[in-house]
């Protein structure tokens, strides 16, 4: 590819990380209204959010063999085109008020940025490895700017008492815009390999990663702050409203702050990654996650609760993609350790939000926070776990990917 061609495929991948976020935003600035609208306690709402959890698995699961097989190209567009078509049946199910409708939205949500993601994310290794600069950690970042971008707009429309179905209707016509205009500039081909003999695929690395004591301590890492970052994606609107009696526009305008906090870590993170140990910038992370949480579950002051969201999203920002990393270099077999370090993360997004809307159902959702907070304080004494054997500056593996690369695990977000 000529370095112009490179570059475009470079910009294709921001956006479609971009669009990622604005369209998850979009609907998680709206959720308080969409609650409303369907008339359901906080313990049906963790079930409607269930449908996105399900949805992130599936995906998750057959992106792998998806991408191997057809490639990342199609891979990520009809991944993407699931996340356009997403965001229009949520604002119908809305608009209709369908629990129902909105569920199946948020699980098609869920399947096109499970696999989409994992096909962006090798997309984006491949890049690396043609350029010699890293990529994967700037993917997510833009994943992070693309939540705030959406979170403003859904704040503003909330302030506006704009409907629900409406905004997020010209939403998914803007997101369908971005992804006519970057699909192009992904060539087709890359991720596609043979299939393995099953004499090679059927090897002893899985068994053995299951025993190994750091890898698990690693994924418990990434359990704890995929958790925290998952916990303020799906609930924190709703947290500020019911919990610190905000309004609607004033719990979306925190969540802009989470967002924008997440952003900062992101962008930010390979700077202090290059300065610090990995465990160090893991133990930071997991303390002022921790410090945010605390204030936000135990403080009666709305506004030290508003800004402590800071703390939250700083600590939640590199969890992911730095316990990732370390994953990938706890020994051998990258791709089964990754692999495995991933799915105990999405573990949390599935198990996540309906279990803490039962909790806030019946405590409070201040109180159900309690759990996400002990998950997070555990991670700090469990960040020795995530020291490296030799010197790391990326926040995100940025290593030109081994040849399995198209069974290569999304480092997600993102939420």
């Amino acid at each position: 590819m000529t370095d112009r061609a490179v570059q475009r495929r470079r910009r294709a991948l921001y956006l479609f990380f971009f669009l990622n976020g604005i369209a998850m935003s979009s609907w998680v600035t709206r959720t308080p209204d969409i609650r409303d609208r369907l008339g359901v306690s906080t313990a049906q709402m963790g079930l409607v959010l269930f449908g996105l959890s399900v949805g992130s698995m599936t995906g998750i699961l057959c992106s792998g063999r998806l991408v191997s097989r057809f490639g990342t190209r199609p891979v990520t567009a009809v991944g993407t085109l699931l996340i356009v078509a997403s965001v229009a049946v949520v604002g119908a199910g809305s608009a209709l008020a369908s629990a129902p409708l909105v569920t199946a939205g948020l699980c098609l949500f869920g399947v096109g940025a499970g696999a989409g993601e994992v096909a962006i994310n090798v997309d984006g290794a491949d890049v690396e490895r043609i350029t010699g600069r890293p990529v994967l950690p700037t993917l997510h970042g833009c994943f992070s700017l693309g939540t705030v971008v959406g979170a403003l707009a859904g704040m503003a429309a909330t302030a506006a008492a704009f409907p629900a179905h409406w905004h997020l209707s010209a939403v998914a016509v803007v997101a369908a815009g971005i992804f006519t205009y970057a699909i192009g500039a992904v060539p087709a081909g890359t991720g596609i390999r043979a299939a393995l003999p099953a004499s090679e695929s059927a090897g002893p690395s899985k068994p053995q990663v299951w025993r190994d004591r750091r890898l698990l301590l690693i994924g418990a890492i990434v359990l704890a702050m995929a958790l925290a970052e998952g916990a303020a994606n799906d609930w924190l609107p709703l947290l500020m409203v019911d919990g610190h009696g905000l309004d609607a526009a004033a719990g979306s305008l925190v969540y802009v702050g989470f967002a924008a906090a997440m952003t900062l870590g992101r962008f930010g993170g390979t700077f202090f990654l290059s300065r610090h140990s990995r465990a160090t910038v893991v133990r930071a992370s997991a303390v002022s996650g921790a410090l945010g949480l605390c204030l936000v579950i135990f403080s009666d002051n709305t506004v030290v609760a508003a800004a402590a969201v800071l703390f939250w999203g700083l600590g939640a920002s590199l969890g992911f993609p730095v316990a990732l990393s370390a994953a990938g270099d706890s020994g051998p077999d990258e791709t089964a350790r990754v692999g495995l370090v991933a799915t105990i993360g999405y573990i949390a997004f599935l198990v996540g939000p309906p279990t803490l809307g039962f909790l806030g159902d019946h405590y409070g959702l201040r109180p159900a926070m309690v759990v996400v907070l002990a998950f997070v304080a555990a991670a700090a004494f469990a960040a020795p776990a995530a020291g490296t054997r030799g010197s790391r500056h990326h926040g995100a593996d940025t290593r030109a990917p081994a040849e399995p690369a198209a069974e290569r695990p999304a480092q997600r977000t993102e939420g």
